[in-house]
């Protein structure tokens, strides 16, 4: 029995990955997490508290925080670029694994249709009679793609 082996898509696609790619994920990743929100709350609040004189420490950011207000909106930058690169990536794979699944959905229904066509011929070898089931009939019509795409686009819109 030979067995199959199937590479799984997101590995796939993560292999094939550049260096920017590789980062903005590992960014995303890290970015996104307790651990960095919580660095960041403390890293603002010490901040703060050393440039309002409430340690015996010479302020270097005096309110109204500029340098501090400066370095929060580049941070917001370049998260939000950072975020957006994994996004555009995550977004295209879904899009790959949807058309994926839609070409496997329409061979799967083609087969499953000739099965019950032959079905349908060992039943009448067998004397049943299957001309008088109307669902069954519908069921062996093929479907029409385009027409399901031109209802659901009429119902989109």
């Amino acid at each position: 029995m030979q067995h199959h082996h199937i590479k799984s898509f997101q590995a796939e696609v993560n292999a094939q990955r550049g260096p920017f790619g590789r980062v903005a994920d590992f960014l995303t990743t890290r970015f996104g997490s307790i651990a960095f929100l919580s660095i960041n709350v403390l890293w603002f609040i010490a901040w703060i508290i050393i440039n309002t004189n409430l340690l015996p420490i010479e302020p270097f950011d005096p309110y109204p925080f500029g340098l501090l207000t400066m370095i929060v909106s580049l941070e917001a930058i370049i998260l939000s670029i950072v975020v957006l690169i994994s996004q555009n990536r995550a977004s295209h794979i879904a899009d790959v694994r949807e058309e994926m699944d839609l070409q496997l959905d329409v061979i799967t229904e083609k087969e499953i249709t000739k099965i019950m066509e032959l079905v349908v011929k060992l039943a009448e070898l067998q004397k049943i009679d299957c001309q008088s089931d109307k669902v069954l009939a519908e069921m062996l019509k093929p479907i029409d793609v385009h027409k399901i795409e031109r209802v659901l686009e009429k119902q989109l819109s």
